[in-house]
């Protein structure tokens, strides 16, 4: 087997000098320029200083490189041009291209003009018939490119790079060039990506944009880009990723965003990008990451987000990012989120390697790495770290390098555990840790250190002893959060106050310290907040921060809610309505966090209607109503809205009549009997019977009267046809007779005892409701039972309750 490979390379080696000896014979006495060199098909005449191409190229020349020369527009080589396949003009003094002298290069495949002084490009550059693949005119002085100044490259044109030129605009669907693969305009002046600018583009895949001043892109700026696979948009002076910019990028896989000025991004706009797996956001200014922010990007493998300002890392921000491999927040401010957050990492139970170099972490808290099970690599370079707690990295069962580089560990007995961990798990060579504290131990690796020096003497890093409370606040009223920790280092302490994990820059605080009574050796530090006057904006997550030279201790988070003391918007009114019929209680109350409105009836909760699932309640409305209402329904009804600033309350009474009586021609109206035909007559008996009048009646004299003489056949009074009288002047009734009870067998008036609802079809006017004579007989209707009317006030017609009929009207008994 080894002869036979042996002399298989030995034949190569014959074949490949057989083929330069050939070539040597063909090209032996063929002309080439001077200075030039010549082979098969190619001929290299660079820096040259040349002004003019030679005269005696080779006519089998395919490949021809003119660059580094004195040129000043593009040579003519007459009908040799026509097998000219590559074309390197660079670095040049072209300053114009002319499509007469282009227009023989019909095989032309590679045009290379790029470090000239080209200033345009326009359509009769690049006439029909060329079959240009690759066009390189990056470096010009290109200020100018007109619509449409590659058309007649369309059908072939697969790489354009106009790198380092001077464009400031693109003309939107100006580049219609369905083949292109590969689009570089890095280093211009461009300022705004448009809408529906690269349609034509079929098939882009990559597009170069870094280095320009763009500071915006309008939704739909990529649209037609559906193969693309690559975007560089760093070195720009974006300030937000909208999410109607990346619309159409449904094949991108790798987007570069990096040293711009990006302070937020709108995370429903990556749903657009759903296969991108390279993400580079480091070199920004972005200070948070909220929750589930990456949630669309399911298949991101590395995300880059290092040298801006993240101090706040929200609970499920990474959510959604399974796929992701490799995490980059160097050079941030998240030293918060691993000192105290819980779950900041959640979701990347996939992730290998974790960078956070340079992000001022003094310590690291049990919980800090919760989610991180599959982690390989942690890299915590240039964080000055003095405790770590145990079983921080305890589930970590696929750590394989750990990088600390600290000489101000705190070496006491929560760290005892810590060299021994490091030993056993094979991670040492990438561990320097050197005690700063306890003093005898300063200096000292923590490999050295004796395992019986790991002792808690004193309290040299702060320890919170009083937490900030939750608390309730009424709008516009003071709130105080207090916070104490206790310490024996004389180390200057620093008091910090967050709200929602945002450190507050202009807050109010007041801080003292004093020798704690009890221990002589320990002092108590407190920090106050004050807020002044809260409004809604106050409201949220309020958390302390007090340090030292040794590490900082974090409160537990207290929540401040502003509330409103409720008011009512609809206050319930008294109603009248009577049996069978629906009553209607509306109530409606605003406050804030908004109130719980409620019913009461007599003062207790014992509702006869919802026992017997007669109330209803509209979940949408302030209305309830009560369902086929029943005498004992009535009573007084209270309205209660409450929420956690107070409770108030507004009363109604619900007055419950009897069933309609039906059957009388006539509404029932009062007038008095004409005895002597010029006054009235205070116990004139009108009422079927015989049926006396209440005593204690009073009536007004009238200033207007008439007299008539009932006629024949009609209501008359006491059985006899007297004459009425008629006056425009209201009678007026008494208070002690606001309700009156007829009872037919004694012929009396009982006060207070109930009403009585007679039907009335047609209104009558307010002169006819006083003195209009009446049929009301006791054969019309069944008077066993009690009648009750209804008392109303005085000299007013009535206006129907709204669940009464319009027919039905009520008057005072005494009328």
């Amino acid at each position: 087997m080894a002869a036979w490979l042996g002399q298989m390379g030995s034949l190569s080696y014959r074949v490949f000098y057989w083929f330069l000896t050939l070539e040597l014979i063909i090209n032996y006495g063929a002309p080439c320029p001077q200075n030039c060199t010549c082979t098969l098909d190619a001929s290299d005449c660079r820096h040259l200083d040349i002004t003019d191409v030679p005269q005696d190229l080779p006519k089998s020349t395919g490949h021809l490189r003119l660059d580094h020369n004195e040129l000043t527009s593009i040579p003519s080589f007459g009908d040799a041009a026509a097998i000219v396949v590559t074309l390197f003009l660079h670095h040049n003094k072209i300053r114009r291209l002319d499509g007469k002298l282009l227009q023989n290069f019909t095989a032309l495949e590679t045009l290379d003009l790029s470090n000239n002084d080209i200033t345009e490009l326009r359509e009769h550059c690049f006439p029909p018939g060329l079959q240009i693949k690759d066009l390189h005119l990056s470096s010009n002085k290109i200020v100018h490119l007109e619509f449409g100044a590659f058309k007649n490259l369309a059908g072939s044109l697969q790489i354009l790079k106009l790198n380092r030129n001077r464009l400031t605009h693109l003309p939107v669907k100006g580049l219609e060039l369905p083949k292109l693969t590969q689009l570089e305009l890095s280093r211009n002046k461009l300022r705004l990506i448009e809408g529906l600018t690269f349609q034509g583009l079929s098939s882009l895949e990559v597009l170069k944009l870094q280095r320009n001043n763009i500071s915006k892109l309008t939704d739909g700026a990529f649209w037609g880009l559906a193969r693309m696979r690559v975007l560089h948009l760093d070195y720009n002076s974006l300030q937000e990723v909208n999410s109607g910019s990346l619309y159409g990028l449904e094949s991108l896989l790798q987007l570069y965003l990096s040293n711009n000025s990006i302070s937020s991004f709108n995370p429903e706009g990556w749903g657009f990008c759903e296969r991108l797996r390279e993400l580079n956001l480091s070199y920004n200014n972005l200070t948070k990451l909220s929750e589930g922010g990456f949630a669309k990007l399911v298949n991101l493998i590395s995300l880059r987000l290092g040298h801006n300002s993240i101090s706040h890392i929200t609970e499920g921000a990474f959510r959604g990012l399974s796929s992701l491999r490799a995490l980059e927040l160097d050079h941030n401010d998240i030293s918060g989120t691993i000192e105290d957050t819980n779950g900041a990492f959640t979701g990347l139970e996939n992730l290998h390697k974790l960078t956070l170099f340079g992000n001022k972490i003094k310590s690291v808290a049990k919980k800090a790495f919760s989610g991180l099970e599959a982690l390989e690599h942690l890299n915590f370079g240039e964080n000055a770290i003095r405790s770590i707690q145990p079983e921080a990295f305890s589930k970590m069962k696929n750590l394989r390098y750990l990088h600390i580089q600290s000489d101000s560990f705190l070496c006491d007995c929560q760290l005892h555990w810590f060299p021994e961990w490091l030993v056993t798990r094979g991670l040492k060579p990438g561990v320097q840790a050197t005690c700063a504290h306890p003093e005898s131990l300063k200096g000292t690796s923590v490999y050295q250190a004796p395992p019986q020096s790991f002792v808690c003497d004193d309290l040299p890093k702060p320890q919170i002893t009083v937490h900030p409370v939750t608390t309730a606040a009424v709008l516009g009223k003071d709130v105080r959060l207090t916070c104490t920790a206790a310490s024996s280092s004389s180390s200057p302490m620093t008091f910090t106050w967050l709200k929602d994990q945002e450190t507050l820059r202009q807050a109010e605080v007041e801080n003292f310290a004093h020798v704690r009574a009890s221990d002589r050796g320990v002092m108590e530090y407190t920090t106050i907040l004050h807020l002044r006057h809260v409004t809604f904006n106050h409201e949220g997550r309020y958390q302390c921060i007090i340090s030292n030279h040794f590490g900082s201790s974090y409160s537990n988070k207290a929540r401040v809610t502003v509330n409103v003391l409720p008011s009512f918007v609809k206050t319930p009114r008294d109603i009248t309505i009577r049996t069978g019929t629906k009553a209607r209680l509306e109530c409606a109350a605003e406050g804030h966090p908004t109130p719980q409105v409620a019913w009461q009836k007599d003062g207790g909760t014992d509702f006869p209607a919802a026992r017997e699932r007669r109330m209803r309640v509209m979940p949408d409305d302030d209305v309830f109503f009560i369902m086929d209402v029943k005498p004992e329904d009535m009573g007084v009804y209270s309205c209660t809205a409450k929420n956690t600033a107070g409770m108030i309350s507004a009363n109604v009474t619900l007055t419950v009549l009897a069933p309609l009586i039906s059957g009388y021609d006539e509404p029932v109206v009062c007038t008095d009997c004409l005895e002597n035909g010029t006054s009235y007559s205070k116990h004139c008996n009108y009422l079927p019977h015989g049926i006396a009048l209440p005593s204690g009646l009073e009536y007004q004299q009238p200033h207007q009267t008439s007299t008539f003489t009932s006629h024949n056949n009609e209501p008359h009074c006491n059985g006899t046809p007297n004459g009425v009288r008629k006056d425009n002047q209201t009678p007026i009734f008494p208070t002690n007779h606001d309700r009156v009870t007829i009872s037919p067998s004694s012929h009396q008036y009982n006060d207070r005892k109930g009403l009585l609802v007679i039907r009335s079809d047609t209104p009558p006017s307010l002169e006819e409701s006083y003195h209009r004579p009446v049929k009301l007989l006791s054969g019309d209707c069944d008077i066993g039972s009690e009648l009750k009317q209804t008392l109303l006030p005085n000299a007013h017609a009535h206006t129907p309750d709204a669940t009464s009929s319009e027919s039905e009207y009520f008057r005072r008994a005494s009328d």
